[in-house]
């Protein structure tokens, strides 16, 4: 059984961002988040995207606007955002009202348009990093069959979308899917998106399966995903760990975003 670490799919990934941003020059690359609000988990993520974007030699601007703010307010800083030339990418809070050219995470009707047509676009960073996963580790995609766990548009359904554009055959299934263990058992590669503390057990998933975990729960006081590692991994010839897997890598995809988003538009100055 080969453990998909994180950590490495995210240090190859940095040191070739790393010779791409070198290439800019004096130009900074910047990353904005707007938090309204007091929400502890919201600024403890704030606080955890700056000192990864300064510690990659990104600026950042973090804007915050009180709770008792009217939507107008909201909408005011946001606008600045978008129509500041020193900003790249945006974390996205009032999805349709940000710059589809700095939506970073893939959220907007735009942006889901085109990675729904196949046509680029950002996707969001978590769905990327476990397709950055599959490729690093050289798994095989095409011809496969995939079952994805989760319906959600920020994980679920644009993942299932990457997968079906390397010739995977998709089925997406969700906490209403009847006899979900049958689906999962057909799996070549699970992908579980579903935020149920351990839901997938080794009985539903056959022997050499690939398993990309996204879950993050906590069960008795520990960080676990919507896999039961320890069980799983008995049957599976590879699988992502939580924590240290598909979430290690995704902030990786977060800072590449960020550097696309600066390149298109300077690119087509």
């Amino acid at each position: 059984m080969i453990e998909l670490r994180g950590k490495a799919v995210a240090d190859a990934h940095k040191a070739i961002l790393q010779e791409k941003v070198a290439a800019v020059g004096d130009s900074v690359i910047t990353m904005a988040v707007l938090l309204v609000g007091e929400d502890h988990g919201a600024h403890m993520y704030a606080t955890f995207m700056e000192k990864t974007a300064k510690n990659f030699g990104y600026g950042f601007v973090l804007k915050e606007l009180p709770e008792t703010a009217t939507q107008d307010e909201v909408v005011t800083a946001l606008q600045e955002l978008n129509n500041d030339a020193a900003v790249h990418g945006i974390l996205p809070f009032l999805i349709d009202m940000l710059d589809p050219k700095k939506d970073i995470d893939g959220l907007t009707t735009y942006n889901i348009g085109l990675v729904t047509a196949g046509k680029g676009g950002f996707a969001p960073c978590t769905a990327k990093a476990c397709m950055a996963i599959l490729n690093h580790y050289d798994i095989p995609v095409e011809g496969k069959h995939v079952v994805v766990i989760g319906r959600s548009q920020v994980i679920g359904k644009p993942v299932a979308l990457m997968v079906l554009e390397r010739h995977a055959t998709v089925s997406i299934c969700h906490s209403r899917t009847a006899d979900l263990a049958h689906h999962i058992q057909q799996a070549d590669i699970v992908i579980a998106a579903a935020g149920r503390a351990h839901m997938i057990t080794a009985n539903m998933v056959k022997a050499g399966a690939v398993v990309i975990d996204v879950g993050i729960n906590e069960l008795d006081g520990k960080t676990v995903g919507d896999v039961d590692y320890d069980a799983v991994s008995t049957v599976a010839s590879a699988i992502t760990p939580v924590p240290g897997g598909v979430g290690s890598v995704t902030t990786t995809m977060m800072l590449e975003a960020v550097y696309e988003a600066y390149h298109a538009r300077n690119v087509n100055r």
